[in-house]
């Protein structure tokens, strides 16, 4: 039993499961420029790590928020509980809650100008109202896979960095990054693939459009092996890249090619793939109902363990 506005039930409508998707990014952005400049900003870093969490939290919440106003969830739900519609969080307390969230976030976002100038605050504003309209508006119209790559790839992985680097505009981060970045964006994908996956056919029913309403279940399966494995592509190419910028080798010394550069990020990502892969096997095997919740879970671990092992691969290149 949940006492209503409790703590528990505070901690439970924060889904604390959906945290390490927003803390990967942030961890893999930071590794990777410690992999060049061989230094940790740690200030940085950590309001970085904060926005991110917080903002996810706000995110669950306004998810929380709106699909029990909208009756969305009903018995049929085949996902984990939600907050609002238990009767745990009252909607008064939960507009409350969003509210102190989103200004929370900005307080923890808004010192991050001293590093990037003022422009990050158009940035930071652009999180928040998308946080807000993922919900309301852009996961009912398949557009959701696309907020994802963004906010979970592109925006912290090359914020994350660029306020980590001597760097003086957001345009100079290397290629490598921007590979990284639209690597983990990917690979968090997979996760809202699965979600959707799980709530097909209820999906259908309402009028909630999805990528997966609109490519069908197998595309879907496909999509998802698919992800995976360009994601692990992307990733070793970016890795292989830095560990020859550090090295200063040039392509002319064909002599002296380091062929560790491609080996050592390749063997750091096999246990990923081979997460992923059996993940994939599951999803095709129970196709169906609440047992996809266990899939989900364990696409959240594959997606924090992507981005733990790439971030290793950053950091042993200097180390070693």
């Amino acid at each position: 039993m949940v006492k209503t506005n409790s703590l528990r039930a505070w901690w439970l409508a924060a889904r604390p499961k959906t945290l390490t998707g927003a803390a990967a990014p942030v961890i893999l952005a930071v590794s990777a420029a410690y992999g060049i400049y061989g230094q940790i900003e740690w200030t940085p870093a950590l309001l970085c790590m904060a926005f991110a969490l917080l903002m996810q939290t706000d995110a669950n919440l306004v998810n929380d928020y709106f699909d029990c106003i909208r009756g969305v969830d009903t018995e049929e739900r085949l996902g984990p509980e939600r907050a609002c519609s238990q009767g745990w969080i009252t909607l008064p307390a939960m507009r409350t809650g969003i509210a102190v969230t989103t200004l929370l976030a900005c307080l923890a976002g808004l010192p991050l100008v001293w590093w990037g100038g003022w422009e990050c605050i158009l940035v930071g504003m652009a999180c928040v109202v998308f946080c807000f309209l993922y919900t309301t508006l852009f996961s009912r119209i398949a557009m959701g896979d696309v907020l994802v790559l963004l906010f979970f790839g592109i925006v912290p992985v090359g914020y994350t960095f660029f306020f980590q680097s001597p760097l003086s505009s957001i345009t100079e981060v290397p290629m490598p990054v921007w590979l990284l970045a639209l690597a983990q964006g990917l690979v968090t994908d997979c996760l809202l693939l699965v979600n959707n996956f799980r709530d097909r056919h209820t999906d259908a029913a309402v009028g909630k459009t999805t990528l997966v309403t609109i490519i069908g279940e197998r595309p879907t399966l496909a999509l998802y092996g698919a992800i995976g494995i360009v994601s692990v592509l992307l990733a070793i190419c970016a890795l292989s890249m830095l560990a020859l910028q550090v090295s200063g080798f040039k392509f002319q010394d064909s002599d002296s090619f380091p062929l560790s550069a491609f080996c050592f990020p390749f063997a750091l990502t096999l246990p990923f793939l081979f997460l992923h892969l059996r993940n994939l096997h599951l999803l095709r095997t129970i196709r169906h109902g609440k047992a996809l919740n266990r899939v989900l879970g364990m696409t959240a671990m594959s997606i924090f363990l992507f981005a733990i092992l790439v971030s290793l691969a950053s950091v042993l290149q200097v180390l070693i």
